[in-house]
């Protein structure tokens, strides 16, 4: 009975199968050689090594790029199975297929919310978007946020139409992996709340009107209470906890760097809402020129002002109230506010924006441009003609500039074989590590040596006799590099050197054995 159903299904849903299929294919392929593997990646690769090797499990996430914060250990602890069971490229994998789950509930949700139509094509455009691609198949928090975000917008829509109040519950679990993915998945949690407090009002209405609270209200008020109570303790044991915990072992480490990005803002948050509205068209511009026009700037500019005139007009409309008093679309208003609160929380930030800083937004854009392609199609031949047309410009844009075109980078197939020259030359010595590079860091090498047993003994300035050794292995990333006196806090501790010994490998990075006079 059960195979019945699911080949039935599979039978009927052939289409959306093979966009998923598409869509694990462009982010799978060669995975090992396309991924990213440099310090960020490498250092959680040694918190998985050490927590399957040595059974030392964290507390803490993965430090920001800004503020001297720490985000939760979600992440690590969510990519640990597929790190015990593929190892190092593992993560990275998982992170691919949380991306074809992505473009599945893109299909299942659209479907539900809006028609078929919709689903498939805000799928279909989120499987080849490059973008979409590159960030899905590495290892790194915020990849997986536009899948939590999904989910997160779903659970508060179940919630608040169809009165399914354990999905509250569900919430503090989804949130707590959202923000615990990078900070920014905050800027869900207003979304979720105008959507609590409507439903609450809807839900206290009849009760304060109605003389006698039913049998029934009492019921909802009972299940809303518990849904609440488990939701928070869920959020607070996933993500408070933890920080809370850390904070008290580490001199408040956390709290300190939280307060001071705030209190000290002038270079990195705004917090008046009016300044974010002018940034609101740039931020949109460029969300839609990377996500939906392959990075072409003149395509990007012109798509951004058709869905933004459109999108301006879902808002006017979900605002109106006919003589029934009923919202005209409920869920055009929920994709309309998750994108409006999140472009205008990002408009509050002053600093340089990253494309995976828009992580939590990419389902709404993929919906949203569905939606108006399914709207453009009603006005009869004219209408349809400019959806196609629309919809193929954005697919070719998208297949013109995808990342398989270009030769793969192999970064962890070169940091594995740098680092097997330095176990092979250090033997069963002692040794310390450096790295001159422009923009890296050395945790991807010291990951492979320590995984090979060969790990690289830290300096400590304050116990210089006990941590530097008779070696330095430095990997030179840049041209003309000079490593004996550079200033990198590696090398310039262990102190006067000289070269013993240089290699260059076939891409151009240099690896050098100092010993010390």
């Amino acid at each position: 009975m059960v195979a019945d159903k699911i080949t039935s299904w599979v039978k009927n849903n052939k289409l959306i199968l093979g966009i998923v299929f598409l869509a694990l294919f462009l982010r799978l392929f060669r995975i090992s050689s396309y991924m990213t593997f440099l310090g960020d990646e490498g250092r959680d690769a040694l918190v998985w090594l050490r927590m399957v090797k040595n059974f030392k499990f964290t507390l803490i996430g993965p430090m920001t790029s800004i503020g001297n914060m720490y985000l939760g250990p979600l992440f690590y602890y969510l990519m640990l199975p597929f790190y015990i069971l593929m190892g190092t490229t593992g993560p990275s994998i998982g992170t691919a297929l949380f991306a074809g789950a992505t473009t599945f509930f893109l299909w299942y949700f659209g479907r539900e919310w809006f028609s078929p139509k919709v689903g498939l094509a805000a799928s279909l455009l989120y499987a080849v978007s490059p973008v979409a691609i590159v960030l899905s198949r590495s290892s790194w928090n915020p990849n997986v946020m536009p899948f939590f975000a999904l989910l997160i917008i779903w659970g508060i829509w179940q919630f608040w139409q169809k009165d399914k109040y354990y999905w509250l519950a569900v919430e503090g679990v989804l949130l707590s992996f959202a923000i615990q993915s990078h900070y920014l998945g905050i800027l869900l949690v207003p979304v979720v709340g105008i959507f609590f407090i409507i439903k609450l009002i809807l839900l206290c209405t009849p009760a304060r009107n109605a003389s006698k609270i039913s049998d029934q209200s009492r019921i909802r008020v009972r299940r809303l209470v518990l849904a609440c109570v488990a939701g928070g303790l869920s959020f607070a044991l996933l993500t408070v906890l933890p920080l809370i915990w850390f904070d008290l072992r580490h001199n408040f480490i956390n709290y300190k760097s939280f307060y001071k990005f705030f209190s000290e803002r002038q270079t990195t948050v705004n917090l008046k809402a009016y300044k974010a509205i002018p940034q609101i068209w740039p931020l949109w511009q460029n969300l839609v020129t990377r996500l939906l026009a392959g990075k072409n700037e003149i395509f990007g500019f012109w798509i951004s002002i058709f869905t933004g005139s459109f999108l301006i007009v879902f808002i006017i409309s979900c605002l109106l109230v006919y003589r029934d008093k009923q919202i005209v679309r409920k869920t055009e208003l929920l994709l309309s506010l998750w994108l409006i609160i999140g472009l205008t929380g990002m408009g509050l930030y002053k600093q340089h924006i990253y494309d995976h800083y828009f992580g939590f937004l990419y389902p709404a854009v993929f919906l949203i441009f569905a939606v108006i392609l399914e709207t453009l199609s009603r006005f009869k031949k004219l209408g349809k003609f400019l959806t196609t047309g629309l919809f193929l410009l954005v697919l070719i844009l998208s297949l013109i500039e995808n990342p398989l075109k270009y030769p793969p980078s192999c970064q962890m197939e070169k940091t594995a074989e740098i680092s097997q020259k330095i176990a092979g030359e250090v033997q069963s010595q002692p040794f310390n590590l450096g790295l001159i590079a422009k923009q890296n860091y050395d945790a991807g090498y010291r990951y492979f040596l320590e995984k090979w047993g060969k790990k690289a003994v830290e300096i400590d300035a304050q116990k210089a006799d006990e941590t530097i050794t008779d070696q330095l292995f430095v990997v030179c990333e840049i041209q003309d590099c000079q490593p004996v006196g550079h200033p990198q806090a590696e090398i310039a501790n262990f102190g006067w050197s000289k070269i013993e010994q240089e290699w260059e490998f076939p891409w151009g990075t240099k690896l050098f054995k100092l010993v010390r006079y």
